[in-house]
């Protein structure tokens, strides 16, 4: 009778990451003063603090933003949020966009819960609506803004107007020129209500696969700020005093390479001195809109696809209506 040789067995490695890692906090602990001396050098202190600030920033918003996603995914029916919004995308987007004012977080708070949306049913073109303004309207944004210019309440009506409508006019034209095909499959995989379990092991499962994934993307996206902000002179900022058209432009391109939190932007642009009203709300309307950051989780949610052809549109809609509103409201200044 012949015997049947067992399947060969997997073996597991000899070096893992773990090994890896212990082996590199050893030397580092050996060598700790080569290392501190090497690693002693301005630019890289300025670019370490500054992707601990965003990273620091952005984490306690990001981690209320998957807990909102889980609770959804656990509590929430699918059919109960399709009947609170309209059935019409047109009319369900500036629904969507209002309700951004209850999710008091950043845009890292937002981008799992508009993911979580779209899988229970919602139109993407409502989700988006509300991924771009909850950042920007909900009222601890705007309570910063009035705080970070006590001589202009002018600046909290018109980022309030500039980012609502940012936000509307990037759902109406997804919801006319969208295409599901750019959205990844994951971002629109159905999630259905359970019969059975537990809802809290749902919940508890949804939070930590959501911010396992949006964590990675937001070191990412840390990472790209630190670089700029040690790369670019301060110096370069000063010349644009008096220049209203470079002035937009440039501060629109810094908000989005700064990826500043959207509760605190608005004491960076405050401190920008003899520069108009109108580039630094264009600041503020940019920024939560599309940052580095914020890209990036865009990535990881829906798609490289999607985030290559929303960001670029996003960013042009929102220097417009930033310098429409601004024009209307501020005037010259």
């Amino acid at each position: 009778m012949t015997e049947i040789a067992d399947p060969p067995r997997s073996r597991r490695p000899l070096i893992t990451s773990l090994e890896v890692l212990c082996v590199l906090l050893v030397l580092a602990a050996v060598f700790q003063s080569q290392v501190t001396a090497l690693l002693d050098v301005p630019a890289l202190r300025t670019g370490s603090t500054v992707f601990v600030a965003v990273c620091v920033q952005a984490l306690p918003f990001l981690v209320l933003g998957v807990l909102v996603s889980g609770l959804i995914a656990a509590f929430v029916p699918p059919d109960a949020l399709r009947r609170v919004l309209p059935a019409k995308a047109g009319a369900a987007v500036p629904v969507a966009g209002l309700a951004g004012v209850a999710l008091p977080g950043c845009e890292c708070a937002s981008v799992p819960v508009a993911r979580r949306l779209m899988q229970q049913g919602v139109a993407p073109a409502a989700a988006l609506a509300f991924l771009l303004a909850a950042p920007a309207i909900n009222p601890i944004v705007l309570v910063s803004t009035a705080v970070a210019f006590p001589g202009e309440p002018r600046m909290v009506l018109a980022r309030f107007l500039g980012s609502l409508l940012t936000a509307c006019a990037m759902g109406w034209l997804w919801a006319r020129l969208g295409k599901a095909e750019w959205l990844a499959e994951r971002a629109l995989r159905r999630v259905e209500a359970r019969s059975g379990g537990s809802r809290w092991v749902v919940f508890a499962e949804s939070a930590r696969h959501d911010l396992v994934e949006a964590g990675g993307f937001l070191v990412l996206g840390g990472l790209t700020s630190a670089a700029f902000n040690v790369l670019v002179p301060t110096e370069w900022l000063d010349s644009l005093a008096g220049q209203l058209v470079l002035g937009v432009l440039v501060m629109a391109v810094l908000a989005v390479v700064l990826a500043l939190c959207s509760e605190a932007d608005a004491f960076v642009v405050a401190s920008m001195p003899g520069l108009p009203l109108i580039p630094k709300l264009v600041f503020l309307v940019v920024g939560p809109a599309v940052d580095l950051k914020l890209i990036a989780l865009q990535s990881g949610a829906f798609g490289r696809g999607f985030a290559a052809r929303f960001a670029p549109v996003t960013f042009v809609v929102a220097i417009a209506c930033a310098v429409g509103v601004g024009a209307v409201l501020l005037g010259g200044s």
